[in-house]
């Protein structure tokens, strides 16, 4: 047995779905703009995830997702992956909002990155789900609202011509903030089930099932998962249900939990005269027994000393802030140094390329680094940021004669202010950030805030009189992230070495 105590990692990963495969277990899940993207982990308890590859390593090679001419896909990019295996393949649909394209990949190792795709033409399928029926026949169903159910041809690469495409369930209108979306679409028995998001007038967002034992209806309905959880009353919603070698049931579903994202949960699922109830009677459990042995680690973040064996590689835990440029980074041109060079002109973060990303996580934690400004120019920032669109930053700058400045940033993402600007002492300075998602009993703040502060000995450190109020945006739609960034607002050529990234809840 494995001891369950949500949320499960108390990090951003959302719009998850699971599927099992033998003995493991994988979980794909949205991480929009962020390259590569689409992350697969992999578990053999349900509780303990690894990042084991990426889908993609990036969709466009564009204005957007080169970060050019005004343009980014902040917001948008790849949303809601439905993932699937039949017949020996992996399979993972999705829509990229930017584009406004469904694409599919597939690939038959799971665990290494960069999957074969097609685009779907013609089609935009919102929160979709996949579903290889028992006849071989292809469908998903999608939609927001009303859902609507298509057939595709066997190979997934289009629209199957004359097959079925249908509005499938018509949801309620009224007493609705949310209508259904998120989808997740099965054949389980006797019965074809369609599991939903919803989020009824003055009641916690919801989770709802709808059945039939035909696959166009009419569907009957139940509200399957309701309830406050974990001291927030937005309630635990939209995932998908999985079973387990020795026939017992679970759902993953994602809490929204404020600044630290969209975090995932375990719940047990009873099945009740045909019903996937979950958690304790549809209200959600903080803890309990899993029916697996225990194994594994969680890896979807972690501290990184950029001591790598060989090559230009990076752990999976990180993500580049939309697509890098290959050669501004680099882990081997200063051994145990992770480099960041510069040749594209920025006015700001949120149009800077090369900015280096990975997951915060609850309820507190600090991350912390080494910046070596040796080779930085005229005009260069660098530095850590809690990265959201509203932020804060601490780091240095370079003036035009050359001279160096600790400066912290605070703000939002179009009115930002400097809140510290000091002198730097020599060519290296640490950099720290703390993270207060959940305040804890020895804590004299409130729920999310983000505090900076630097040394110049690494041992003593000045604590930056500001406190970021952090807040989930919809414009950038993630959880906080914490951020290596080098760019130039001036000229190009100059690099920024951070010489380790470390991060701790405590």
């Amino acid at each position: 047995m494995t001891t369950v105590v949500n949320p499960l990692t108390y990090t951003d990963i959302p719009d998850n779905d699971v599927i099992r495969v033998g003995d493991d277990f994988y979980m794909v899940s949205t991480t929009m703009f962020f390259c590569p993207g689409a992350p697969v982990m992999r578990s053999r308890d349900l509780v303990h995830w690894s990042i084991v590859s990426y889908i993609y390593d990036f969709l466009a090679d564009d204005d957007i997702y080169n970060l050019r001419n005004g343009k980014n896909a902040y917001g948008k990019g790849q949303w809601a992956t439905s993932l699937r295996y039949a017949d020996g393949v992996f399979y993972a649909l999705f829509i990229a909002n930017d584009q406004h394209k469904t694409y599919v990949y597939r690939t038959t190792d799971i665990t290494k990155s960069g999957w074969e795709r097609n685009v779907i033409e013609g089609a935009f399928f919102h929160d979709a789900s996949l579903l290889f029926d028992n006849d071989g026949r292809v469908y998903v169903v999608y939609g927001n609202g009303d859902l609507r159910i298509t057939e595709l041809t066997s190979d997934l690469k289009a629209v199957k011509q004359d097959g079925i495409n249908q509005v499938l369930i018509n949801t309620p209108r009224q007493g609705f903030g949310l209508r259904a979306e998120g989808a997740h679409f099965y054949h389980i028995g006797e019965y074809y089930y369609v599991l939903v998001i919803d989020w009824p007038s003055g009641k916690p967002r919801t989770e709802r099932c709808f059945r039939s034992k035909s696959l166009l209806g009419p569907y009957e309905e139940k509200i399957v998962l309701q309830g406050a959880f974990d001291g927030r009353g937005d309630g635990v919603a939209q995932g998908a249900i999985v079973d387990t070698p020795k026939g017992d049931w679970y759902g993953v579903f994602f809490q929204d939990h404020g600044g630290v994202g969209r975090v995932p949960t375990l719940q047990p699922v009873k099945w009740e005269e045909g019903w996937p109830i979950l958690g304790d009677n549809t209200v959600p459990v903080k803890q309990f027994e899993v029916n697996l042995a225990p194994g594994g680690e969680d890896h979807v973040w972690a501290s990184d000393e950029f001591k790598y064996k060989s090559g230009e590689a990076l752990d999976l835990v990180w993500q580049w802030n939309h697509k890098p440029i290959d050669a501004d980074w680099s882990v081997s041109s200063r051994k145990g140094w992770l480099r960041l060079s510069t040749s594209q002109l920025a006015t700001n973060l949120f149009d800077a390329r090369n900015t280096l990303c990975q997951r915060t996580v609850g309820p507190r934690c600090m991350n912390e680094t080494l910046l070596d400004a040796s080779g930085m120019k005229p005009g260069d920032k660098a530095g850590l940021a809690a990265f959201q669109s509203n932020f804060c930053s601490i780091g240095v700058e370079v003036d035009d004669s050359g001279k160096r400045f600790v400066v912290a940033t605070s703000g939002s993402r179009r009115d930002s202010r400097e809140v510290m600007r000091v002198p730097m002492k020599g060519r290296k300075v640490w950099l720290r950030m703390k993270y207060v998602f959940t305040p804890q009993a020895d804590d004299t703040c409130g729920p999310d805030k983000a505090f900076m502060s630097y040394s110049t000995d690494g041992r003593h450190w000045v604590e930056v009189d500001n406190q970021l109020q952090m807040r989930f945006t919809l414009d950038l739609f993630i959880g906080y992230k914490a951020a290596l960034y080098n760019y130039p607002t001036k000229q190009t050529g100059g690099h920024a070495d951070f010489d380790y990234f470390r991060q701790w809840t405590y």
